[in-house]
């Protein structure tokens, strides 16, 4: 009987005792042969994970120096001498006392607050990829909230410890959230009471958002990151459309050596960058705007860029007339609407659209391939329309240094902002809906008629034509395998017997906005109707001599067939789908199919 081979070396001896008591060598095997698409815009999730990290280390360093009490003390650091001797809080003279006393203190603060503007910015455009794409689709939807989730407490995290420092910026930012506490209706006096220990600015914010900064908010981030990778290896990882590549498979790496690999490489590049921008790029010098004072209102400051919308609706919001008072309470509506009301209506309705469009659609099918964003233009324009909206209102919250930058009224900028958040998202959503739209005719046009090559033939009776080129296999799949989705259909209002049906008023509703979402569409080309357009006498017999590899998208032959021909792929058909399709085989480095 063969006895068991031990490992020899220390890493194998280690290994071998902790599989012998965990087990963990099966996992480990599964995670290497996981495989994992390759594609960059799959970088911006990994962006924010090690950006993330970076906020752990350098933030870990920063609680050894930092004192969070609002207690008042004389500056007695050498540096800046302009604040020697100056009446402040702790919390700013050990900001101040950090920046320049400490070694490597200012750098680490400064890659601290730019790790922090990445983390939120790499979570928004990863999310915004997630969208645009369809990715928060069967059976991602729960990971699609945990997404947001994340979203939300970056934000909480970011403001948080944007205002610890308790200078004159942060603290008028903290002002405003008084103030929109304030206007809550009822509780609001009781409520600021509460958050701020007092009148504000009381004595006890700075100690409280520290603990939520350094505790609360991180450890939530940490369940939810673990949540978030979890559920993505769980459920696989999503890939785009291409030959091969299908919702029962992942084209792709294998976790170990490759991905993992790749990983390492990425976190030392994402490091190393903010360790350059926190090295070269100075940011939020506190000094220069000294401690804080409820008393002045210091002109052309704006907080840190994700809460510039909150900011900018707070200015573009008209005062007079918009508070009411009703039963003998203030309901201060030009403070609600734009600091409460609209941003909980904007994230409800992001939480819900995963199930919104599922509803729309009526396709609970699970999705493992990606859209692509022309395939659903009121998707992708209304994505657009967001983003446009918050160019707008990031231009309001700076609409105090555009007039003075280019000596204009800021009145004037106001209006012409106010008049902008309305018609600017709505322009922006159609005229992306419609470039959508042309795209997809394009893609329509090309299968059935091929690239343009430029090269015009002339026939012995006179007439002129220009040869296309044929589409290879892989551009044919990539622009056909998708399905148009398209309007609801329901049942009639009454039955066959007369009778009034129940939930026929619910079911319309729904209709009418399926019809907005999917009314307008251009339907992929069919096999027949490739058929049909490569179908042209003379033409067919001219493409059988044509050289191969002319124009664009060449490489393949000219011969025409029902699948290709005069814009044709050779063996490789259109828009083969149901349960036994199949497609151009991919170039892919790995397949992982689904169990």
């Amino acid at each position: 009987m063969a006895t068991k081979q031990r490992p020899s070396t220390a890493i194998g001896k280690t290994a071998d005792y902790l599989d012998q008591r965990t087990t963990i060598g099966a996992l480990v095997k599964e995670f290497a042969r996981k495989v994992f698409p390759d594609h960059w815009s799959f970088m911006l999730g990994e962006i924010a994970l090690f950006s993330f990290v970076v906020l752990i280390l350098s933030g870990f360093f920063l609680t050894m120096f930092f004192d969070p009490s609002m207690g008042l003390v004389h500056y007695e650091g050498q540096y800046p001498d302009t604040l020697h001797g100056e009446l402040m809080s702790s919390a700013f003279a050990s900001t101040v006392h950090m920046s320049f006393e400490v070694r490597g203190g200012l750098l680490m603060r400064q890659i601290h607050h730019w790790a922090a503007l990445i983390f939120v910015a790499s979570i928004v455009v990863h999310m915004f990829r997630v969208f645009f794409t369809g990715a928060f689709r069967k059976p991602r939807e729960i990971n699609w909230i945990v997404g947001l989730t994340m979203l939300i407490l970056a934000l909480a995290a970011g403001f948080t410890g944007y205002s610890l420092p308790d200078d004159v910026l942060s603290g008028n930012g903290l002002r405003i959230i008084d103030g929109v506490v304030l206007a809550v209706p009822v509780i609001g006096t009781e409520l600021s009471n509460l958050v701020f220990g007092g009148a504000f600015p009381g004595d006890q914010i700075i100690p409280r958002l520290f603990t939520i900064h350094i505790l609360v908010v991180p450890a939530l981030l940490l369940g939810l990151i673990a949540l978030h990778l979890f559920l993505m290896v769980l459920q696989k990882h999503t890939q785009y459309p291409g030959g091969g590549r299908t919702d029962k498979n992942v084209v792709g790496y294998p976790a170990l050596p490759v991905y993992v690999a790749k990983m390492t490489g990425n976190f030392f590049i994402i490091f190393g960058v903010l360790a350059l921008m926190g090295a070269t790029m100075a940011i939020n010098n506190v000094w220069n705007y000294g401690p804080y004072d409820p008393a002045p209102v210091s002109a052309g400051t704006q907080p840190d860029w994700y809460i510039l919308f909150v900011d900018g609706a707070l200015r573009l919001m008209p005062g007079p007339g918009w508070e009411w008072v009703i039963a003998g309470y203030t309901l201060p509506m030009n403070i609600l609407i734009p600091a409460m009301i609209v941003p909980g209506i904007l994230f409800t309705l992001l939480i819900a659209y995963p199930f919104i469009e599922a509803r729309l659609t009526g396709d609970h099918r699970e999705h493992h391939v990606l859209d692509r964003p022309r395939n659903r233009p009121v998707r992708t324009g209304i994505g657009v329309a967001l983003f446009v909206a918050f160019l707008v209102l990031a231009l309001a919250a700076t609409n105090d240094l555009i007039a003075t930058h280019f000596a204009l009224s800021i009145f004037a900028i106001t209006w012409v902002l106010r008049i902008l958040l309305i018609v600017g998202p709505v322009f922006a959503f159609f005229v992306t809906k419609r470039v959508c739209l042309a795209l997809q005719r394009k893609d329509r046009e090309l299968v059935l008629h091929g690239h343009e090559s430029g090269r015009v033939v002339r026939f012995a009776t006179g007439e002129y034509v220009e040869v296309h080129t044929p589409l290879d296999a892989q551009e044919v799949w990539l622009r056909t395998q998708h399905t148009s989705p398209q309007p609801l259909e329901i049942q009639p209002a009454q039955d066959s017997h007369g009778v009034k049906r129940k939930g026929y008023r619910s079911d319309r509703r729904w209709q009418r906005i399926s019809e907005f979402f999917y009314e307008d569409r251009v339907e992929p080309a069919t096999p027949a109707e490739v058929a049909a357009a490569h179908s042209h006498g003379k033409h067919d017999e001219l493409e059988a001599r044509t050289p191969a590899a002319v124009g664009p998208g060449g490489g393949g032959s000219r011969a025409g067939s029902s699948a290709g021909g005069g814009g044709g792929t050779g063996t490789a058909g259109p828009r083969a789908t149901g349960p036994g399709a199949t497609e151009p085989g991919s170039a892919g480095q790995g397949e992982d199919k689904q169990q």
